[in-house]
């Protein structure tokens, strides 16, 4: 009965160490991706590149915009749509008004979904380290995963995969609301041959609007000082 009580003891001390350790590679790990993520963000802000959306409403192309991103002398992030297009035949008289007035709805929500999406291509250290410490963190085909629940609004969920070489973003998937409509998005990241990390494709599913938004982006080039 000793012996039975004594390998019960070990057992449960060896599963509380590994349960330390983890813990500890967590920090360690939330603490090495949001380096790597903030040394990256700092070298994309040498760069100006274009944002080409399509916007389909129940699969049909409706909208194209082209917006054009940079960074401030004090770094913050600025957006110009520089290009738009749509396909929508105007309608005269009352109608067309109603159409109008319709269409430019639209756009401000498309807006806000877009500005929505960019709250999780760039984000702080500090929602970086807060986003690891709730997060489930497993390794998955090579790539570590990690995935958490209310990270910017109640009720939302973003995971996220990284290259554990150099503990920058492959690919994120968040679920948030909008006006208290569902928005999916799927982010899509790559490397430039100096390591600087970006977005290059994303796709918005927001099934209340019946719209799906299939962005990429394009043009990137360092920006002349």
């Amino acid at each position: 009965m000793k012996k039975v009580k004594t390998i019960l003891i070990l057992s449960l001390l060896l599963i509380s160490i590994s349960q330390s350790r983890a813990q500890i590679d967590k920090e360690k790990l939330s603490l090495d991706i949001s380096k790597a993520d903030e040394a990256s963000q700092l070298k994309l802000r040498e760069y100006v590149w274009k944002r080409r959306s399509d916007v389909f409403v129940e699969s049909q192309l409706k909208l194209t915009t082209v917006t054009e991103f940079s960074y401030s002398s004090e770094g913050k992030l600025q957006t110009k749509v520089v290009d738009s297009e749509t396909s929508l035949e105007k309608k005269p008289g009352l109608r067309g008004r109603a159409q109008a007035n319709a269409a430019e709805t639209k756009l401000e929500y498309i807006d806000k979904a877009l500005k929505l999406a960019l709250e999780y291509i760039f984000m702080t250290k500090g929602e970086l380290l807060d986003f690891f410490d709730k997060a489930t963190v497993t390794e998955k085909d090579g790539l570590i995963e990690a995935v958490a629940d209310n990270v910017h609004v109640d009720g939302d969920r973003l995971l996220v995969r990284i290259d554990p070489q150099s503990y920058l973003f492959t690919y994120k998937e968040f679920t948030s609301l909008l006006d208290n409509y569902k928005v999916e998005g799927k982010l899509n990241f790559e490397n430039f041959s100096g390591g600087t990390n970006h977005m290059s494709s994303s796709t918005l599913n927001l099934p209340g609007q019946k719209m799906t938004i299939d962005s990429k982006n394009q043009d990137y080039s360092i920006r002349v000082k």
